[in-house]
């Protein structure tokens, strides 16, 4: 298997992990040699009720019994869609009520980034250092890591660069300005929160020059913060929101939601401003549902702080210089990369599975299903503490 995959399936990095999946079900994964793997990172924040829910499977079969695609999105009523549009629009603020559904995250951002031009007239994005937001091309030029951009370049023009949590560069956001698009939470540069009402600044600004703020909330969104999604934590509404990840409860998905009377200037002038075969698949739409269903009838968000005690309560080691993130977003800031490098790899070896972030190599990524209980917290912390007291 492992020939096989190297020889014939394009490769992401020079050293995948290589864990060769048999099955995985609640907060485990199994290996063909039927070892048990802690989950700690649940699909890099996609699994959100961990693995084979069994709302969500029993959902996913019965819709697989009536009907796959049938037609490209937006041409006929299909009820998983309107369904999970409706929940969404349900749960968030009255000026959020329209929900795009794509493929994936960085689907919805190359949509959300197309509607803040629409919306203006304008074509200048503000984008955060260090953020990122996907790998196309639109969503790479607003991820300010030019180590990664450089070698695909020429990206989308009229792209420019504030700092997180920095005032001083609010100004940057001008009159030219179509949108500002931000992470809520900032997760590759090693899960940074916003600081000193820096959000409410953010959309004050916005408000003043008439530029759209775009939120991206695919890795702090559905549940993973304490809230169906970050934002709401901090006092304010962006204009449009980008999301993805946990969404589809292990299903691919994106989405980008703002109000109904912007979405519809993707109708006309021209038609068929923002098109997708997939998206909004109804199997994956009724995954989705599903997923969404039990988050708002269970305490799962309303868990996640008190799991969030717990993992900062037990993680107390010299080697673990900080714990930042909110909720089940969670990174451990190690004094240097080979100690993050050796836990997450010897972590695999000892049944737990950590991943790194993508620009912090100091940070190992803890983003457990939303169900993981006490008991396996317990069990997962003390393996990452026995990995850090036997280190050499």
């Amino acid at each position: 298997m492992e020939s096989d995959f190297l020889k014939y399936q394009a490769q992401t990095s020079p050293h995948p992990l290589l864990l060769k999946i048999k099955k995985a079900k609640g907060s485990y994964v199994y290996d063909t040699d039927n070892k048990e793997y802690l989950d700690f990172v649940a699909g890099v924040s996609a699994n959100t009720l961990g693995h084979q829910p069994t709302d969500v499977v029993k959902a996913i079969k019965d819709q697989l019994d009536k009907y796959m695609h049938v037609m490209v999105y937006g041409e006929f009523l299909q009820e998983p869609q309107i369904e999970l549009a409706k929940i969404i629009a349900k749960n968030l603020p009255d000026s959020l009520n329209c929900t795009y559904l794509t493929n994936s995250g960085t689907e919805a951002t190359e949509g959300a980034m197309k509607l803040a031009k629409r919306v203006t007239g304008r074509f200048e994005i503000v984008a955060a250092k260090n953020a990122y937001h996907g790998h196309t091309q639109g969503a790479m030029s607003v991820c300010g890591k030019e180590e990664k951009n450089s070698a695909f370049r020429p990206l989308i023009p009229g792209i420019s660069f504030i700092e997180f949590n920095n005032e001083d560069d609010l100004l940057k956001i001008n009159e030219n300005t179509a949108g500002v698009i931000l992470e809520t939470i900032q997760g590759g540069a090693g899960f940074i929160l916003p600081e000193r009402n820096y959000l409410i600044k953010i959309r004050k600004r916005c408000t003043e020059v008439g530029a759209l703020l775009i939120l991206d909330e695919i890795q702090s969104g559905n549940g993973r913060t304490g809230t169906f999604f970050g934002f709401q934590q901090f006092d304010m509404i962006p204009d449009i929101i980008v999301t993805g990840k946990g969404l589809g409860g292990g299903m691919p998905i994106g989405a980008f939601i703002t109000s109904s009377s912007y979405m519809d200037l993707l109708r006309s002038n021209p038609k068929l401003g923002h098109i997708t075969t997939f998206g909004g698949h109804p199997v994956i739409a009724a995954a989705a549902l599903a997923t969404l269903k039990r988050l708002f009838s269970s305490t799962l968000m309303a868990q996640t702080s008190q799991k969030e005690a717990l993992i900062r309560e037990l993680l107390i080691h010299q080697d673990i210089e900080e714990i930042r993130g909110k909720g089940l977003m969670i990174a451990l800031i190690m004094k240097n990369s080979e100690i993050a490098n050796h836990l997450v790899l010897t972590g695999l070896k000892k049944g737990i599975l950590l991943f790194w972030l993508l620009y912090e190599p100091r940070a190992v990524r803890i983003t457990p299903p939303l169900t993981i209980t006490n008991k396996e917290i317990r069990k997962g912390c003390k393996i990452i503490l026995d990995i850090l007291n036997t280190r050499k």
